[in-house]
């Protein structure tokens, strides 16, 4: 590797350096044990270097790789650490760690006492862990360790945001913006055939974590595809790159019944190790290795010269506001699929086959999103308060922690009271930090133990932690996937489970009396002997000390006996529903027993599909409504609800209501409501209902008739008397009647007249009668009532006959208001309809005579309609 004497310069000029070398270069295996010459004989004893890769799978095969160049075991040189696993010894000169693992290593002991050097590898990636490994390593190098060397590798040169925050730090630890050095490597490049094999048309896009099975078997027909089209003479391994596990085990299915003259190798995160192993070894035969994105960059799989890409690549997402994660399905990126395709032309010429469109292609998004900008950041949250650095804020992280997001994590810490309302860690926060799982199970840990006892605690925990190890389809009971791990029916699994158990444990060691302390905050947990909860309601109890938000009971209303999916609701307000066979159903669905209530679930696993308003239980253990309550505490409420209910035909509701979260533990009527509550939740219900709901009589109409024609004419001070306004006002004109009533119908006999009387201006008020009068005396000596409907155009409906005499119909509010004339036949049908009555006499009225004075001959028709005759025929 021809760059390793420019990077070994670069961190003696600087001490810190980005080395940008793709795939086959040796920067996993070469510039780690170029640095661990350069550190040899150092004065401070710091001879180790670190490094780190993403993936557990990736650890151990680029120790592998790197002993073998040594000609030496695993172990001696170099060696490794995962979680719960750990080669080497006091000789070993590389150490080779997943990033998390870095992580906690740097809280437990920042100054790193014996590491020269730190190669932080595939950080193009952008994982959360290498993320906060970065920054806290710069913090590190600026007050602590300013010897220590650090190297961000990269296998693509799109390190930009890496190097923003190295410069951020200073390159020499010092803070002063010095640019970071930049080593480039070379790998010798072979032919590489890219072509698009699209799959038919009419797929359904990848949504949540279904993938189309028509997807996966065109992927499987290509890979058949591959490998007829490769000479005989020079073979080649096919490798097939998947989103995931399930992926993986059809599509490997496919192939091995098309082909079984090939071996079929599976290769991803829960792959056992020795599997693992076996797929990164050359093989007697030709091979197919089919595998998720382990594959894509971490590592190097001998043999592959022909690469069958899928296209999709699996991102966690989190709904903050519900507290739910999940994993989603998306399109691959370009760089991405360029890394895929790449490890086809690493020892010679290659081919890669890429199953997706060219309109596809073309959509590809340039990189993959960072991690922190879709991740849960609770354990980040937690790590940063620990460090001494809440939210982020003065750390050199490449992309500041988003603030929605933030602030859910901060949320979920101080419920548990793992931090204080500044953002610092509380003791108990601080043992959890230290314990190396997400802060939800490290809690559970630490303050379950007491309850439930250390190893039972300890056997459940590692149960939710170890990835794979539940939630599997048609397995929803956590409780039998513990009791399988005991018995060892999947030595693998039960293995790998026994292994995070040893660990927990000795991590509940070490935490000493926090555990005990821990219990007695968190609500006297530990008033119950280890021994007397059985395994179900232990395990719940761990269930729901993790994930308080997820304890659940059957809605009111759902589900129901014979129902395969009842209606969950869970404490954090989020629907829920069980799987179709779930162990569950017949628990949620059977009537409770006299005496007993409602069956309630720890939910340890969930997930919420794309479009779905309710989430999917993956995995859950039973629960009693006791240890619900001492395990959510915090979500405990008592609180006086008055209210409107029911819309607008409702009416109030008084109730003391007891939560647990969004779940109703009681619900009691409230003897003595205050009545501010009564008069809020009243006027709620005239803002549903309007004023229909104080049922106005006749009298109170009319007077907002009068009203509203004086508000259009004047203006204020005479009040807006529109529904809309009067709502808006209602507290000032019927607020009394609000202070007394206590439900809708003593409401509805309010006097609305005189209460809207008090809107009325002083002294203004006393000419209403003047301005709108409600009836007009007419020529003929009747009184007739206005039609005020419309306030623009009062109504005067009236007989020809009262108003001869009448030269100009009348006019309200002092005249601004002409009054519209109906003028009626005898018989009351209409004849005209006039706002200018002088108008109509000197025109239309001769007609309306001519017509009108032979049909009724007993009734006043005269020639001058100004000269009053009473409205009666001359003579009669």
């Amino acid at each position: 590797m021809p760059a390793l004497g420019p990077l070994v310069a670069a961190l003696d000029a600087a001490g810190a350096a980005l080395l940008v070398a793709p795939p086959g270069t040796g920067k996993t295996t070469l510039a780690p044990l170029a640095l661990a010459d350069a550190l040899a004989g150092a004065a401070d004893g710091a001879t180790r270097v670190l490094v780190t890769e993403p993936r557990r799978v990736a650890v151990r095969a680029a120790a592998r790789r790197a002993a073998a160049l040594l000609d030496e075991p695993v172990g001696r040189t170099v060696g490794y650490a995962v979680r719960g696993e750990r080669r080497g010894g006091p000789r070993t000169r590389v150490e080779v760690v997943t990033t998390g693992l870095l992580v906690r290593r740097l809280q437990a002991d920042p100054e790193l006492a014996g590491v020269g050097a730190v190669l932080l590898d595939e950080v193009h990636e952008r994982s959360l862990d290498a993320d906060l490994a970065l920054a806290l390593l710069l913090d590190v190098r600026a007050a602590l360790r300013p010897s220590l060397r650090l190297v961000a590798a990269s296998a693509t040169p799109d390190v930009g945001a890496w190097r923003r925050a190295m410069a951020a730090a200073g390159a020499d630890g010092g803070g002063d913006g010095t640019e970071v050095p930049v080593v480039v490597a070379t790998a010798p490049t072979y032919p590489l055939d890219v072509r698009l094999v699209p799959p038919p048309a009419g797929l359904e896009p990848p949504r949540g974590l279904r993938v189309d099975p028509r997807l996966l078997a065109h992927v499987a027909g290509v890979v058949g595809q591959a490998l007829a089209e490769r000479p005989a003479d020079e073979p080649g391994d096919v490798l097939v790159v998947l989103p995931g596990a399930r992926e993986i085990a059809r599509v490997a299915g496919l192939v091995r019944d098309a082909h079984p003259d090939v071996d079929v190798v599976a290769l991803h995160g829960r792959t056992p190790a020795a599997e693992q192993d076996a797929a990164l070894r050359p093989g007697p035969r030709r091979r197919v290795v089919v595998a998720s994105a382990v594959a894509e960059s971490s590592l190097t799989v001998p043999g592959v010269r022909v690469v069958v890409d899928a296209g999709l690549a699996r991102v966690p997402r989190t709904d903050h506001a519900r507290g739910l994660g999940g994993l989603d399905t998306v399109r691959v990126s370009r760089a991405s699929a360029d890394q895929r395709a790449g490890r086809a032309a690493r020892e010679g010429s290659g081919v890669a086959l890429r199953c997706w469109s060219a309109a596809d292609d073309a959509r590809l998004p340039p990189r993959a999103e960072p991690e922190v900008a879709t991740a849960d950041l609770a354990s980040a949250a937690l790590l940063l308060a620990a460090w001494g650095t809440p939210g982020g804020r003065g750390a050199a992280l490449p992309d500041p922690l988003p603030a929605g997001a933030l602030a859910a994590a901060e949320r979920v810490l101080r419920d548990r009271g793992l931090v204080a309302e500044d953002g610092t860690p509380t003791p108990l926060g601080r043992a959890v930090a230290g314990v190396g799982l997400d802060p939800r199970l490290g809690r559970a840990l630490l303050v379950g133990a007491p309850a439930v006892g250390e190893r039972r605690c300890a056997e459940v925990v590692a149960l939710l932690s170890e990835d794979g190890l539940v939630g599997g389809r048609g397995a929803d009971d956590l409780v039998a996937a513990w009791r399988a791990l005991r018995r060892g029916d999947d030595p693998a699994r039960s293995g790998r489970w026994r292994q995070e158990v040893g660990r927990l444990r000795a991590a509940l060691a070490e935490a000493g009396d926090v555990a005990g302390t821990a219990a007695a905050r968190a609500g006297a947990l530990d008033d119950a002997p280890g021994g007397a909860l059985d395994d179900d309601r232990a395990a719940g109890l761990v269930v729901a000390l993790a994930h308080p938000e997820r304890v659940a009971r059957a809605r009111r209303g759902g589900g129901g006996a014979g129902t395969a999916a009842p209606e969950l609701l869970m404490a954090g307000g989020t629907g829920a529903r069980l799987v179709p066979g779930s162990a569950w159903t017949t628990a949620l669905t059977t009537p409770p027993a006299p005496g007993e209530g409602p069956a309630w679930l720890a939910v340890a696993v969930v997930d919420r599909p794309l479009g779905s308003a309710d989430a999917v239980v993956r995995a859950a253990a039973p629960l009693d409504e006791d240890l619900a309550l001492r395990a959510a505490e915090h979500l405990r409420t008592s609180e006086d609800e008055v209210r409107w209910a029911g819309g607008a035909d409702g009416d109030v509701v008084a109730r003391r209501v007891t939560r647990l979260g969004a779940l109703v533990l009681a619900d009691r009527p409230l003897a003595d409501p205050p009545r501010d509550a009564l008069a809020a939740a009243l006027l709620d219900g005239l803002r549903r209902a309007g004023l229909a709901l104080l049922a106005p009589s006749a009298g109170a109409e009319r007077l907002r008739q009068r009203l509203a024609v004086v508000h259009r004419a004047l203006g204020a001070p005479w009040p807006d008397v529109g529904e809309a306004a009067l709502v808006a006002r209602a507290p000032e004109w019927l607020g009394p009647e609000l202070q007394r009533a206590r439900t809708r119908r003593q409401l509805a006999g309010t006097d609305v007249a005189g209460a809207l009387r008090r809107l009325l201006p002083w002294p203004e008020a006393g000419r209403l009668d003047v301005l709108v009068p409600e009836h007009v005396v007419v020529p003929s000596g009747r009184s007739v009532r206005l039609d005020l409907a419309d306030p623009a155009a009062p109504v005067l409906a009236v007989r020809l006959q009262d108003v001869l005499g009448w030269e100009d119909a009348p006019r309200l509010v002092d005249g601004r208001v002409p009054v519209v004339v109906h003028l009626l036949s005898p018989a009351g049908r209409p004849l005209a309809v006039t706002a200018d009555l002088a108008s109509f006499w000197r025109g239309p009225y001769a007609g309306v005579r001519a017509e009108m004075r032979g049909r009724y001959p007993k009734h006043a028709w005269p020639a001058d309609p100004l000269a009053p005759t009473g409205g009666r025929a001359p003579g009669s």
